[in-house]
C-alpha cells in the first residue's frame, strides 16, 4: 500500500473518532442534559462522519487499488490526489467553522467549494486509471 494511501486512511480514522466522540456527546445529552449549545455540534458530527470518514476512506482505498497496468509512472497525476487531500480537509474544517462556530455563509460556501474542487481533482487523478477487464 502506498504511503499516501496510508496517510489518507489514517486521517479518515481520525475523523471517525471525532465523529463518534461528538455523536456520543449528543446521545448523552439526550438522556442527561449537558449544555443547550451542544446541539450546535450536530452539523460537525455529520460532516466528520460523511465527508471526513466515508469520502476520505474511499479516496485512500481508490488511490491504492485502482489498476495501473500499462502506466510507466504508476500514478501519473498523484499530485492531483495530494492537493485533493489537502483541499478536502480544509473544506471539512471550513464547513465545521461555518456551521458550528458561526463563521457565516461565506465560510460555509468556501468549505463546500473546497470539497467540490477536491472531488474534481481526485476524479481527474483517477480517470485515466479506470479500465475495463479487457484493459481499454
Amino acid at each position: 500500500m502506498p504511503r499516501f494511501s496510508r496517510w489518507i486512511i489514517r486521517a479518515a480514522f481520525i475523523y471517525l473518532l471525532l465523529g463518534f466522540t461528538v455523536g456520543a456527546l449528543l446521545l448523552t445529552h439526550k438522556g442527561v442534559p449537558l449544555h443547550p449549545a451542544l446541539w450546535g455540534w450536530l452539523p460537525a458530527h455529520i460532516e466528520f462522519l460523511l465527508v471526513g470518514w466515508v469520502v476520505q476512506l474511499t479516496m485512500g482505498v481508490a488511490f491504492w487499488i485502482l489498476p495501473r497496468y500499462w502506466e510507466k509512472p504508476a500514478r501519473p497525476k498523484a499530485r492531483y490526489a495530494q492537493v485533493a487531500f489537502g483541499l478536502l480537509n480544509l473544506g471539512i474544517w471550513l464547513v465545521v467553522a461555518g456551521t458550528t462556530f458561526g463563521g457565516g455563509r461565506w465560510v460555509l460556501f468556501a468549505g463546500r467549494v473546497a470539497e467540490a474542487v477536491a472531488v474534481a481533482l481526485f476524479a481527474g487523478h483517477a480517470w485515466q486509471r479506470i479500465v475495463s477487464r479487457e484493459g481499454m
